[in-house]
């Protein structure tokens, strides 16, 4: 999913919903190595801890959907540590879950590639406009997507970044919660619902700050597999797609609300079940298109406004093309 920035005004702003739209496309990325053996059995990297922002996946393997495709799949959480990219150079693993600006540096490189919210407190600041930003102090998480995010935000309303003050994101909300600094990137479906319920027991409003609302958009998570495993076995691949949509799609039927919520108890035992019940909410308002298209629809304009957005902020030097790698397997 996507990160947002949690403003501070009363939640007024529009879902994040492009932004934290997940994409469950494939990309095909060409390793070095020999393809990854085993057999059925495969192992999913994701790119972030057990959540509700993998829930699609844990569906899936709790009620075996994976099994009626013939897979035995490990799904194993991600982190910073962890690159699911590198993994499958590695052969440590056959699928894996990357942001799309993984995927853009990995074709930039010359792989072979077939393929946030902001938060704040209304009674101290108003951000309604990217103008508001001005004079702000902004967490930023050096690196990572709400970093690009925010600077192409700056750029477009031609605002200096010597007219605001970023501020180092960690994983530690303190400088939030004690106010050294205003705006605060988060993801809208996981983080934000639990500052806000934190904020809000607190007797504190929060609004969120919707970047996408001011044209940007920005692509998150997409699922990648080696070339090989997808040229030599191209059946494997689609049968892995077919279970991990079927996961999703079932996640985010309201009708399956209960059995969503035990399936994310069985991996998330330290989030409240009232936290848990409107992460999914916020998770099915972002996931599922408003125009009904099946989830997992590929968003091929996004994905270049993604690759432009890291040419203007020179993250990569040279276009990918990147909408040639789009490759959907459903």
């Amino acid at each position: 999913m996507k990160s947002q920035f949690l403003t501070e005004r009363n939640l007024q702003a529009k879902d994040w919903r492009r932004i934290a739209a997940v994409v469950t496309a494939v990309f095909l990325l060409g390793l070095l190595g020999p393809p990854a053996a085993g057999g059925e059995e495969v192992t999913y990297r994701l790119k972030w801890l057990f959540n509700v922002s993998v829930v699609g996946g844990l569906y899936a393997d709790t009620h075996e959907f994976f099994e009626e495709e013939g897979l035995s799949v490990t799904i194993k959480q991600g982190g910073p540590e962890r690159d699911a990219i590198r993994e499958l150079e590695m052969g440590h693993a056959q699928f894996g879950a990357a942001s799309a600006d993984q995927v853009i540096r990995a074709l930039e490189k010359g792989a072979p590639v077939v393929v946030v919210a902001l938060i704040y407190r209304p009674d101290e600041v108003t951000v309604d406009r990217p103008a508001d930003l001005r004079g702000r102090v902004i967490g930023i998480t050096y690196g990572g997507n709400d970093e690009t995010i925010m600077r192409t935000l700056l750029a477009k309303a031609a605002i200096s970044e010597a007219e605001v003050e970023f501020f180092s994101v960690r994983y530690d909300y303190t400088p939030f919660f004690r106010r050294k600094v205003n705006i605060w990137p988060v993801y809208r479906n996981a983080q934000g619902v639990i500052l806000q319920h934190r904020l809000d027991a607190a007797g504190e409003p929060t609004a969120f700050f919707n970047p996408a609302d001011h044209g940007v958009r920005f692509v998150a998570n997409s699922v990648v597999v080696s070339a090989q495993t997808a040229k030599n076995e191209p059946e494997r691949v689609r049968r892995f797609v077919r279970a991990l949509l079927k996961g999703w799609r079932a996640s985010m039927d309201p009708g399956n609300n209960r059995e969503t919520l035990l399936t994310l108890r069985r991996y998330d035992k330290d989030t409240t079940d009232a936290v848990l019940a409107e992460q999914l909410s916020v998770t099915r308002r972002l996931v599922v298109p408003e125009d009904g298209a099946p989830v997992g629809r590929i968003d091929a304009p996004a994905w270049r406004q993604t690759e432009q957005i890291m040419l203007d902020q020179r993250q990569i030097e040279k276009t990918v093309n990147v909408e040639k790698a789009l490759k959907p397997l459903q």
